[in-house]
């Protein structure tokens, strides 16, 4: 990953291009009259942790609801 500083001008001029490379893993900090004022990074979607056992108690499944019939049975697998 590289980084690289871009003026506002360029970054509105190039922005499809700067886009492509954050895409890519690049960084690019943009900067107003010399100052940084932002950084176009690649999107990371926030990851929720998962948790076992959150809905226990609160689904039940009946003790017969993978039973097929005999009937039931060809027409899934079609037989």
């Amino acid at each position: 990953m590289s980084t690289e500083r871009v003026n506002v001008y360029d970054a509105k001029t190039h922005f499809s291009r700067l886009l492509a490379r954050a895409e890519s893993g690049d960084e690019i900090v943009i900067s107003r009259h010399g100052r940084p004022v932002a950084r176009l990074v690649p999107y990371r979607p926030e990851r929720q942790v998962r948790r076992p056992g959150l809905w226990r108690g609160q689904v039940t499944m009946a003790p017969d609801f993978d039973d097929f019939g005999a009937v039931d049975e060809r027409a899934w697998y079609g037989k």
